[in-house]
């Protein structure tokens, strides 16, 4: 291809080792076989395309317009492309993904700088062949904010993940419960891991987006039924071996899913069946954010006003401070503002009981790293996926890859003040109400310095009530830390510190001491 005509470049081809869409099997290729797939980056047709091809025949409906698709990383070695397509109609326009798997790091590597490359200058309005000028964004930028993109695909990558997992257990035929389905996902990931048969219940208006997209897909619709019901009431025509969920709300246990979770157990699932997850743990720390404490204290001002429009409004100042400081803060926050390491508390489903969610008691106890003022109780959590082979934790954490769980913080309203090596008690009652949530009391104490400190009899207490279904989604990006007069650089706790699982342990040893840096475990 000459200069004059289109693109600088000339074909460029990648073997790969697989690509695959949702709702078909992998086109795989190894080194041992004479069947390969293959990568190609063209502009025959006048459109910059990215091709896939076996055996030297073009692969139908794999072919990707460079110009207007995004691809992602979603490991070292596997990546997701999204690209924009058209009905048959041509007025309704969708996007579809296709999965690569690479054969090794640095063969994924050339094929992200290959592509950037080849939409850059699409991008840059480069002439292609026929003349045409591509336009300087595609239409998935117009549409979606890459932080939004980066936290889905994050999401996605989590989600085939989980397909991993079932491969385990669900290639022997295995028959396969899906609760609170949402769009149908999971089941179609259970119906491609070669479940016997799934069954997908979801009590909301989604049961009829899971049923599109699940008759879109007829190699796998004919083993997925979709039943729109509550678990509490549907029946079943046979109990499961697997049971699969996503029950995870703000700070694990918002939206009151869980207990579907286990209600769905109780009623569905064999005796030592398995359940995706299996583990949830709820971390949790002393944090220091004047930045943070400001700004919520700052939202009351209005109400100090003595002549609005000639209304005395300070009669409601106190009410609204307090009012301000009772929704938890949803946001991504930098864990070196933690004070001291976290603790966890631990939900077993496979064995907790459902009423043992209405009411969730955890005691604090935590040594300050730091002295500072200590501001609240930052939270997160994490759930286990135990397989076989490996066991692997979808993590919510500070410093790790932000999701669209994000952290929670409890703000209290009147802060204590520590100093390092000190000891902060204190503790975290959740009780649940009929509006599908939480109310949370927290209370934060610590003893005061000073002679009467030495002897035990002087206590600084701070406590608050805050609403779990009414947060305040704060949502930024993690601010930049600025360090205390009184903190050294080595005192600072460093995002590596906050503990993120992946090692092989067995559940019993998951329960007992998750990592010797979490802090205290409870149960």
């Amino acid at each position: 291809m000459d200069d004059s005509s289109g693109l600088k470049h000339k074909e460029l081809e990648f073997t790969l080792a697989a690509v695959s869409q949702l709702s078909s099997s992998s086109l795989s290729s190894s080194s041992s076989s004479s069947s390969s797939v293959i990568a190609r980056f063209s502009a025959d047709s006048g459109v910059a395309e990215l091709r896939f091809h076996r055996d030297s025949e073009f692969i139908d409906g794999f072919n990707v317009d460079i110009g207007t698709s995004q691809l992602f990383k979603l490991g070292p070695v596997q990546s997701l492309c999204v690209s924009e397509s058209s009905g048959a109609s041509k007025e309704k326009s969708y996007s579809r993904a296709v999965t690569i798997q690479f054969r090794n790091e640095d063969e994924s590597r050339d094929f992200h700088s290959a592509f950037e490359q080849w939409q850059k200058d699409v991008i840059q309005g480069i002439h292609l062949p026929n003349g045409a000028i591509a336009a300087s964004k595609s239409k998935f930028d117009y549409k979606i904010e890459p932080s939004s993109a980066k936290m889905y695909f994050h999401y996605y990558g989590q989600l085939l993940h989980q397909q991993n997992m079932l491969q385990d257990y669900v290639r022997t035929g295995r028959v396969v419960v899906d609760v609170g389905a949402g769009s149908g996902i999971l089941s179609l990931f259970a119906a491609q891991a070669g479940a016997k048969h799934v069954y997908a219940v979801e009590a909301s208006e989604m049961a009829e987006y899971a049923r599109k997209l699940i008759a879109g897909n007829p190699a796998l619709a004919q083993r997925i039924t979709v039943i729109k019901g509550k678990v509490e009431e549907v029946e079943l025509a046979e109990k499961a071996d697997i049971l699969i969920s996503e029950p995870m709300g703000t700070l694990l246990v918002n939206e009151r899913m869980l207990e579907s979770y286990i209600i769905a157990r109780d009623r569905f699932l064999v005796p030592n069946g398995k359940m995706f997850p299996s583990i949830g743990r709820i971390h949790m720390a002393p944090f220091s954010d004047e930045y943070l404490f400001v700004e919520i204290a700052n939202k009351a001002l209005f109400w100090q006003q003595q002549n609005y429009y000639g209304v005395d409004l300070t009669p409601l100042y106190g009410s609204a401070f307090q009012g301000y400081f009772s929704q938890p803060v949803v946001d991504a926050f930098d864990p070196r503002l933690l004070v001291s390491p976290p603790l966890c508390h631990v939900i077993d489903f496979n064995e907790i009981k459902e009423e043992d969610l209405f009411e969730i008691d955890i005691p604090l106890k935590f040594i300050a790293s730091v002295g500072t003022r200590v501001h609240g109780l930052a939270c997160w959590f994490d759930v286990l996926f135990n397989g076989s082979a490996v066991q692997r934790w979808l993590t919510t954490a500070p410093g790790a890859p932000t999701t669209h769980w994000y952290q929670i913080r409890c703000v209290l309203s009147q802060p204590i003040y520590v100093m390092a090596g000190q000891e902060i008690t204190g503790r975290l009652h959740m009780i649940a109400h009929n509006a599908q949530s939480y109310t949370m009391y927290l209370s934060l104490s610590a003893k005061m310095w000073g002679p009467g400190a030495v002897q035990g009899g002087i206590l600084q207490t701070s406590s608050g009530k805050l609403d779990l279904k009414e947060p305040y989604y704060r949502m930024s990006q993690p601010q930049s830390y600025t360090m205390a007069q009184d903190q050294q650089p080595q005192q600072l706790l460093q995002a590596q510190a906050i503990p993120i699982h992946t090692e092989d342990l067995d559940e019993a040893e998951l329960l007992r001491q998750p990592s010797e840096n979490t802090g205290p475990q409870l149960q």
